[in-house]
């Protein structure tokens, strides 16, 4: 039995979970997900705690699903109560972002602007032209619009410009020695 599946989620006030046979639907202040349930594992509700299960003991081919089902649970009840947010920073002279309408129009020292269409679902905010905040309810779109945003210009590693994490730390690069 898993370590991390064994914990029960606590069910936060304005959160309500229903339990069904192949998903877990989780409503709350922020917006309602919907997670599928992987085989082998069932969810049981009580006392305000949401618990996963095996269905069956001592099956090693299910058991790997348990504390995978625990944790995308555990994700929907803090992505509808409380979000989850991705920040990323823009190095480099003449980088910069800016929101227009639908999507987030980036100058990355390309000849062009680059256009990053903002998925529904998601908020993407930028403040002072080179810090990107990447709002959402799901965790798994929240970090892959981050990662999409981070995949247009990926930090160099000489010069340490294009755009990163925030907090990220890169290793830098020594470049040639002059003759």
């Amino acid at each position: 039995m898993s370590r991390v599946g064994k914990q029960p989620i606590p069910i936060p006030d304005g959160v309500t979970v229903t339990v069904g046979a192949d998903a877990v639907e989780v409503q709350g202040p922020k917006g309602t997900l919907r997670q599928p349930v992987p085989p082998g594992v069932r969810f049981e509700l009580a006392d305000g705690k949401l618990t996963a299960l095996p269905v069956r003991e001592n099956d090693r081919s299910l058991a790997k699903f348990h504390g995978l089902a625990r944790s995308l649970a555990a994700n929907a009840v803090h992505g509808v109560s409380q979000g989850f947010t991705k920040e990323l920073d823009i190095v480099g002279i003449g980088y910069r972002a800016e929101v227009s309408g639908p999507e987030v129009v980036l100058s990355l020292g390309y000849s062009h602007p680059v256009k990053f269409p903002i998925p529904t679902g998601i908020d993407i905010t930028v403040d002072k032209q080179n810090h990107i905040t990447v709002a959402g309810i799901d965790r798994q779109r929240v970090g892959q619009v981050a990662a999409d945003l981070r995949a247009l210009r990926k930090p160099d590693p000489y010069k340490q410009k294009g755009i990163r994490y925030t907090g990220e730390v890169l290793k830098k690069k020594v470049g040639k020695t002059g003759a």
